[in-house]
């Protein structure tokens, strides 16, 4: 398998520093409530107005963080630790928080960018020589707050493959929730077996063409985290059977034009799918079927990872994806 290494770190570095505070080409969520309203990004989201959209720039800070953490002799550590010091500044990160109080920002970003913005503050609650966490806080929880009042009124999981996909956020929400709310991981629970326990077998059409999430195994993943293993095995086979959809149609996908940000979101969806398949395999271990997982994972992040830098509508966020799914390759050693 893959592993992450500090050249990798290092390049993965210097492509997130290259876009996190690049204002522009920009993509704002953004609802106008009159012409005073009509403001750049840097002034409406002065800590995350960079990487072409909010929520690619909160992810790609955890990019960042993470392998600040990692790897904290690389050059590239010093250069991540001095601007997050002038970026994650309390009046910076409170006009970020006052943007949620308006009232036509109650659909802000939902679920895609709350659930990033609860794993960026994860990882930086594990920077303890920094403030970065503490000062992140206060947003996280707004976020969190925001997953407790919307998930009793999501009647259906939302199955898309992007950024609307309930499970996804789910996922990065919950293991935030796991160290810092019992409440949002509770309500994350129990919403989650309401939503996908009598699941039947699955035969969906993915990919679609504009995708970068597989709907099945973003669930699959997400029910994995929920379930204890003598639970989640049986509803693994009954959603994701041997001889079904994983053997018969969960091929890397191929992209055709890298400079067509929906087209290369298919980039995202062979690096998401080998993070997914990562994780399953681990968690299914020793099962019989965890092996072959394991190598449909390496065989979607070898198609992805040599496309992570190149055209700016893949470079401004593929990295974050082809982390996580090196991330879960480093866990699985550990199995």
């Amino acid at each position: 398998m893959t592993a992450l290494t500090q050249d990798i770190a290092r390049n993965f570095a210097r492509i997130a520093l290259g876009h996190v505070a690049r204002e522009y080409p920009h993509k704002l969520d953004h609802v106008l409530e009159g012409d005073a309203d009509a403001l750049p990004p840097h002034v409406l989201h002065p800590v995350f107005f960079g990487s072409f959209d909010w929520h690619s720039c909160v992810h790609g800070w955890w990019t960042l963080l993470t392998l600040r953490r990692l790897f904290p002799d690389m050059p590239e550590a010093t250069e991540i630790e001095a601007l997050a010091d002038s970026t994650f500044t309390e009046d910076r990160l409170a006009v970020e928080l006052a943007y949620l109080q308006r009232p036509s920002a109650r659909g802000f970003e939902r679920p895609y960018g709350w659930g990033w913005l609860l794993y960026l503050h994860l990882e930086a609650m594990r920077h303890g020589d920094k403030p970065w966490g503490e000062r992140l806080a206060p947003l996280a929880q707004a976020f969190a707050e925001r997953f407790i009042a919307f998930l009793p009124l999501l009647t259906y999981p939302i199955t898309v493959g992007t950024h609307y996909n309930t499970s996804f956020a789910l996922v990065l929400a919950r293991e935030w929730a796991e160290a810092q709310d019992r409440e949002l991981l509770a309500a994350i629970d129990g919403w989650t077996r309401d939503a996908f326990t009598d699941r039947g077998v699955y035969a969906g059409w993915e990919p679609g063409g504009d995708e970068f999430l597989s709907p099945v195994l973003t669930a699959t993943l997400l029910m994995s985290r929920v379930l204890d293993q003598g639970e989640f095995m049986p509803w693994f086979g009954q959603v994701l059977p041997d001889g079904g959809w994983l053997e018969a149609s969960c091929h890397p996908v191929s992209v055709s034009d890298r400079s067509d940000g929906k087209i290369a979101h298919l980039d995202g969806l062979n690096l998401s799918r080998s993070w997914c398949l990562s994780d399953i395999a681990r968690r299914i271990a020793p099962d019989a079927r965890c092996e072959p997982l394991r190598r449909l994972a390496q065989q979607h992040l070898d198609a992805a990872l040599p496309h992570v830098a190149g055209d700016y509508m893949g470079e401004h966020w593929l990295a974050s994806f082809a982390l996580l799914a090196l991330l879960s390759f480093e866990r699985a050693k550990e199995v």
